[in-house]
């Protein structure tokens, strides 16, 4: 069984047939899937998918492109939302000055109020970064050095480097279809040597559909080639890496093995 540790299942593209998205994702072996927060005026629609479906999960969080709209989102209100049972991470967030859609110091700004959020609440930061590995990596590892806090690097497109430094800091790499693109051969070095227990895969869906889907909406059943061409890339089996990318998920976000109602399960 697989995980889709990042996808967005209230976005135009999956939302407008999400029981039928959910279906095909369950028939093509995804277990959980992990439904992400960008924007305030989203929330409380994730958290509804995630209150309705057993094997969907949520996030809060602003996506840097959001930065300059969502001045008054800052760590209190994060801390509050994340309370909710079905919650189990902080973001997306984190730096994107390819298209600077918003200023970079607001940006900025709003990731350090959710890596305070994550650290108050021991749930992982889901980070979002483009263009940007420089100052992605100073607050990272300036943040760290105030308290520590978990993490992953999503949609992994940074160079090889990048994601050393990111594993020093205890970061999980989560792999995205983009793998699978031929022009990604940077990347595919890259994810061939990632250490296997600091390994997710994902879909970003509804964008980023992996080969042999692409210019199709992408959805949280693509996982499933992604997962295939990753494991072939490193000699892996499929079971092999579904099996461990999925005991990876389960590491990081902790909070999935809390019942809905937020005890923890029963031995």
């Amino acid at each position: 069984m697989l995980i889709d540790s990042h996808c967005h299942l209230n976005y135009r593209g999956l939302i407008e047939d999400q029981q039928n998205v959910l279906e095909r994702a369950r028939a093509a072996g995804i277990d959980l899937m992990l439904n992400i927060a960008t924007r305030e005026s989203e929330w409380d629609a994730v958290l509804a998918t995630a209150e309705q479906q057993p094997d969907v999960y949520a996030t809060v969080g602003i996506h840097p492109h959001e930065a300059d709209e969502h001045p008054h989102i800052d760590t209190a209100k994060l801390i509050e939302r994340a309370a909710h049972p079905r919650v189990v991470g902080i973001g997306e967030t984190g730096l994107d000055y390819y298209y600077d859609h918003s200023d970079r110091a607001r940006q900025q700004g709003s990731f350090r109020a959710h890596i305070a959020a994550s650290r108050a609440t021991g749930l992982p930061l889901i980070v979002h970064t483009r263009d940007a590995e420089e100052d992605t990596l100073a607050i990272l590892r300036e943040e760290m050095g105030q308290g520590t806090y978990p993490g992953v690097i999503h949609c992994f497109t940074a160079s090889g480097a990048f994601a050393d430094a990111a594993l020093d800091l205890g970061f999980y790499i989560s792999i995205s279809g983009i793998v699978t693109f031929k022009s990604a051969k940077d990347l595919q070095e890259t994810a061939a040597r990632l250490p296997l227990d600091r390994l997710l895969v994902e879909t970003d869906s509804p964008f980023l559909a992996p080969v042999p889907h692409r210019g199709k909406p992408c959805e949280p059943a693509f996982v499933a080639d992604t997962a295939r061409f990753l494991a072939n890339l490193r000699g892996q089996s499929v079971e092999e890496l579904a099996s461990a990318t999925s005991a990876n998920f389960r590491t990081l976000f902790r909070k999935t093995g809390f019942s809905k109602s937020g005890a923890a399960p029963s031995a």
